[in-house]
């Protein structure tokens, strides 16, 4: 190989590191930022799942999705009553205090205080909702 094929070669797979962890979702989600969303939304999972309705409602669908209307589930009436269609901003009102912006929801949480980790778990949960086990 010479100098110069060489030199293109590094420069081509330093690129390609760089788009791979600065862009690896829609919206520009880093990877340390999925993992940090991926390792909060672990304390989700007593009640919810993408794919199926546990004690709450399934995840796949969530963003855009008009709240307490997943068929099959049972809501509370506060949450059918609430319109809230849900994207970032109504997520993050509700993430940090879901009694306070629903009051008599059945969602029995105090939220989510800081917010680096609800922008985190709000941008993990948009990213799974754009994966594949979503699109089925």
């Amino acid at each position: 190989m010479t100098p110069r094929v060489a030199v293109q070669t590094a420069a081509w797979a330093t690129t390609l590191v760089l788009l791979s962890t600065t862009s690896h979702a829609a919206g520009g989600d880093k990877p340390a930022d999925l993992q940090r969303g991926a390792a909060i939304y672990e304390r989700c999972v007593a009640c919810h799942a993408f794919e199926y309705n546990r004690t709450g409602p399934r995840h796949c669908g969530l963003f855009g999705r008009r709240a307490g209307t997943v068929p099959g589930f049972q809501y509370s009436a506060a949450m059918r009553q609430s319109n809230i269609v849900w994207n970032e901003q109504t997520l993050d009102v509700f993430l940090k205090s879901p009694m306070t912006a629903v009051p008599g929801t059945s969602m029995g949480y105090a939220g989510i205080a800081d917010a680096g980790e609800r922008k985190a778990l709000i941008g993990y949960l948009k990213h799974e909702g754009e994966s594949a086990r979503c699109r089925k």
